[in-house]
């Protein structure tokens, strides 16, 4: 699919060196910064959902499961 966007010239004549020592057309060189940059928005995501796991917002544990755990842990050997 052909596309029309506008890119600073400054963007435009990096993405074309880089292009060149790469050896790739500038339409494969901005296909791949596209999927570069969706992937990493896409690991965002995860790291987002969990550091939401992970906070300290998190709800108090119940005693009688940290007490069990507390026992199992000194029970084994590590």
């Amino acid at each position: 699919m052909k596309i029309a966007i506008s890119v600073p010239d400054r963007i435009h004549r990096a993405a074309d060196m880089a292009a060149k020592r790469m050896r790739v057309p500038r339409s494969r060189f901005y296909v791949r910064a596209v999927e570069a940059y969706l992937k990493g928005m896409s690991e965002d995501d995860i790291t987002a959902r969990l550091n939401a796991v992970y906070s300290d917002d998190a709800p108090p544990t119940d005693p009688f499961l940290k007490e069990s755990a507390r026992g199992t842990f000194r029970r084994n050997t590590w």
